[in-house]
């Protein structure tokens, strides 16, 4: 799919753009991030125009945002039960959930940023947790903005280089996941030990 796609950026250029973010933020399995670098490229060859690239990225990925905030704040809990129920979303939810759980809505920025694989995860979670709405959505829009900024300009500058980078990436962010999954596991691990330690020290001695 993801051949195919690419080869229609320079048929539909920035449109296609503003379709594949706003549903990958829908956790629908759509390659964004080489996407809006091929796009990038294309711009950096003068097929498409930068700015554009940029102004329809965005457009889709606050409209996905806002789209996945709103199903989940109407169908709430069960609906994230529903999803958690599809091939590999579990995994991503529950590492989504440790974010939000360890920053607050400072992960709604990191989702976006740092951890972009599980923003659709922590849009769909800030909406059924009752996030309050203009907060995630200036967080998940100063996100965006870096995120689209940056992939675009990566393609824009290494056009001739897109897939050696999206491979880079891609393993960085296995790093970064798995860092994050075990950093929370320490951190979960910690505060049991020092809950059970104060409660053996709050129980009376043996008589």
């Amino acid at each position: 799919m993801t051949d195919t796609l690419l080869a229609l950026v320079p048929t539909y250029g920035s449109w296609l753009v503003l379709v594949a973010l706003l549903l990958s933020c829908l956790a629908l399995p759509v390659p964004s991030s080489i996407l809006v670098m091929t796009a990038g490229g294309f711009a950096a060859s003068g097929d498409l125009v930068l700015w554009q690239v940029q102004a329809m990225a965005l457009a889709g990925f606050v409209v996905g945002d806002q789209i996945a905030y709103a199903l989940a704040r109407t169908g709430g809990r069960s609906l994230i039960t529903r999803l958690r129920c599809r091939p590999g979303a579990d995994r991503l939810f529950s590492r989504a959930q440790m974010l939000l759980d360890r920053h607050g809505l400072l992960a709604v920025f990191l989702s976006r940023t740092v951890f972009s694989p599980l923003g659709p995860y922590l849009g769909y979670l800030s909406g059924s947790l009752g996030l309050p709405w203009l907060s995630f959505t200036l967080t998940a829009v100063a996100g965006a903005l870096c995120w689209c900024a940056g992939y675009s300009l990566l393609g824009y500058a290494f056009a001739t280089q897109i897939a050696d980078i999206a491979l880079m990436i891609g393993n960085a962010m296995g790093f970064l996941l798995g860092g994050l999954l075990v950093a929370a596991t320490a951190w979960y691990l910690w505060r049991s030990w020092r809950a059970e330690t104060a409660n053996d020290a709050d129980q009376p001695p043996a008589a």
